[in-house]
């Protein structure tokens, strides 16, 4: 949720944000309208009942002809005070569903525009010259069935398209992964969680998703609840209409659970093996932090993701994603996309989101403050950042840059510890 005095304040911020979003900048005028007719509707109900509470002590101290003439007039005002009141509810509605409507105001710098928009910030490492080394890369479904790690036909017979199971060595190495991303959280400050992976309403939409209208998401309708695609959605639920202490500095959560995610909008796109699935795994990075620190945890955020995928020794691109990718809660959004050879471009990894005040807003998080440098004590709004710090879809990545011209798998060396010192994965059919 935006804070609507700063929108009131510096209105141009947020038709700017819209413009570059490519979303209707009226929004704004109609959020300052309808808070303005909302204050209104207010002041006019408070009037009366007012009005109605210095009447009832007349009524009380009258008697006779005066006290009839009262009463009916007290009848009267009731009415007014109850056409009023819903005058202000109503104005309360509009004025919150607007405000509700309107995105997370983006950062300087933001590049406009859409999915295609983004800025390439650095690239890391250069993709293989598999020609110089004399075969053609194999895809990561082909190299995952002659290793035995993923079996997608049955995956379908048990629970239809974009399903699998992982097995063998592809659920060793996802385990792994996991493992590996989990210990470098916890060697950075981070506390461990399994998170739940059914949220009540509020709690997605808490986070910006959109629960009417998102066709991502998967509602369970008997139990009015929804499956989460990311454990951010639950950590963020973690302390709703909770004061915090971050005194000592950010609270920073690693969450580990299984994802859902519908792909409605895929259309066809990414059907062969688990780059783009229904189901997987991931390892999410979260914080709470003061609004001014909000920046300078998001580099953190992505210099972690960062040093996990030169880890897995993957060649990678970081890159600035355009305003109208962004979603609604975040300011500003940094990828991380892994070349992928099959296909002959980089595709994402990682997504590390800074939602500055937004989700906080609207799950009522806030942090105590004491009154230092001229500022007043009392509570406000904190900030919340995410990142992936681990993925199923990481698996395509690792198997494709990693394979070798037999078919075999080469491990990249941080990950051994965590497969039994195994240096090569080698084909079984």
């Amino acid at each position: 949720m935006i804070d609507t005095k700063d929108l009131i304040e510096h209105p141009e911020k947020y038709r700017a944000s819209q413009r570059a979003r490519q979303e209707d900048e009226s929004l704004v005028d109609l959020v300052i309208s309808a808070q303005q007719t909302r204050n209104e509707a207010i002041a006019r109900f408070e009037s009366l009942r007012a009005e109605q509470k210095a009447f009832g002590k007349q009524v009380a101290q009258a008697s006779g002809e005066e006290k009839d003439r009262l009463l009916a007039e007290v009848k009267d005002l009731s009415q007014r005070v109850k056409t009023a009141e819903a005058a202000s509810n109503e104005a309360e509605e509009t004025f919150r569903t607007l405000q509700r409507r309107v995105p997370n105001p983006i950062h300087d710098g933001v590049p406009p525009g859409g999915e295609d928009d983004f800025d390439v910030l650095r690239t890391e490492g250069a993709p293989r010259d598999f020609a110089a080394e004399g075969f053609t890369p194999k895809d990561h479904l082909e190299l995952a069935e002659s290793l035995g790690a993923v079996d997608m036909e049955r995956g379908a017979k048990t629970s239809g398209a974009r399903f699998y199971f992982l097995q063998g060595v592809g659920a060793r190495l996802e385990l792994a992964m996991m493992q590996m991303g989990m210990d470098q959280a916890l060697a950075a400050g981070f506390t461990p969680m399994i998170t739940p992976t059914l949220v009540r309403p509020e709690t997605m939409q808490g986070t910006g998703f959109d629960v009417e209208h998102d066709d991502e998401i998967y509602r369970l309708e008997r139990d009015d609840l929804y499956l989460t695609g990311t454990s951010e959605v639950a950590i963020a639920g973690y302390h709703a209409d909770e004061i915090l202490d971050l005194a000592d500095g950010p609270s920073r959560i690693a969450g580990w659970s299984t994802c859902y995610r519908r792909e409605a909008g895929s259309h066809g796109k990414d059907t062969r093996g688990i780059l783009r699935v229904h189901q997987f795994n991931k390892l999410e990075m979260f914080v709470y932090c003061s609004a001014e620190d909000s920046t300078a945890e998001h580099e953190r955020l992505l210099a972690w993701e960062e040093q996990m995928l030169a880890k897995m020794e993957l060649p990678y691109r970081v890159v600035d994603i355009a305003a109208g990718d962004l979603g609604m809660s975040a300011a500003r959004k940094f990828d991380c996309e892994g070349w992928v050879p099959s296909q002959e471009t980089y595709r994402e990894l990682t997504s590390t989101s800074d939602c500055t005040t937004f989700q906080a807003r609207r799950l009522n998080i806030r942090e105590r403050r004491t009154a230092d440098d001229g500022a007043k004590a009392g509570t406000r709004p904190v900030a919340t950042l995410n990142g992936t710090l681990a993925t199923t879809r990481w698996l395509v990545a690792i198997l494709e840059n990693h394979q070798q011209a037999d078919g075999s798998v080469r491990v990249p060396e941080a990950l051994r510890p965590y497969l039994g010192g195994q240096e090569v994965l080698e084909p079984i059919r």
